[in-house]
């Protein structure tokens, strides 16, 4: 075996034990559509703050109904962007499994899922409970704290850069505890831009390997 065969089996070899032991199929590409999606939303939900103020001071004053229509309005949003970024995210990781020859739903990546919805699904009811009580001023800021925290328990089951925009997921979350009254603005740098900038990294460092060997 010439050294060269040699470093190709050793490659060849930590191929196979890091496809068994992590899920690599994450692309950037899902990354990169969920921050798009997030920017869109953040987009329409400060339209809707910009009408609810308008008539605000068309009205002269506060009125309950049009803010129970605002926050019920912004609710629904913020589910139809987790929705169709998770179904986007789906859609590209996929596509890459496909390309790769590998499976989409094997054991790591029940791992991966099992690990992020814990924290998720915690994160889901206390927000729950903050809208039940009349907080919402504190449900942006929880919801980039609990998907942090999501990231950094499934990192260690998938590609390692998640731990680090789990990370900064976190403390955006935390910093956004200090200027509640920016909470549109966290909401999203944190679910926009670095989803937008962490899929581009990802993109280059993994898919566009993968493409130029394919």
């Amino acid at each position: 075996m010439t050294e060269h065969e040699h470093l190709q089996a050793i490659t060849d070899i930590r191929r196979i034990m890091e496809r068994s032991s992590r899920f690599i199929s994450l692309s950037g590409l899902s990354s990169i559509s969920a921050g798009v999606v997030a920017l869109v939303g953040a987009g329409v939900a400060q339209h809707m703050f910009n009408s609810y103020y308008a008539r605000w001071s068309a009205r002269g004053g506060y009125d309950v109904s049009d803010y129970v229509y605002l926050r019920n309005g912004l609710v629904l949003l913020g589910l139809g962007v987790m929705a169709m970024a998770f179904l986007l995210g789906i859609l590209f990781t996929y596509r890459k499994a496909r390309k790769n020859g590998l499976p989409v739903w094997d054991m790591t990546a029940r791992k991966v899922f099992i690990n992020g919805a814990i924290p998720m699904a915690i994160g889901g009811i206390f927000i729950l409970g903050l809208l039940y009580n009349g907080a919402e001023w504190l449900v942006g800021t929880s919801c980039l704290i609990f998907y942090g925290l999501a990231l950094i328990n499934a990192s260690k089951y998938t590609v390692p850069e998640i731990r680090y925009l789990g990370l900064t997921e976190t403390v955006l979350g935390l910093l956004n505890l200090f200027f509640l009254g920016k909470g549109l603005y966290f909401w999203a740098i944190g679910f926009g831009c670095c989803h937008i900038i962490y899929g581009i990294l990802m993109w280059w460092k993994y898919d566009r390997k993968e493409n130029l060997q394919s």
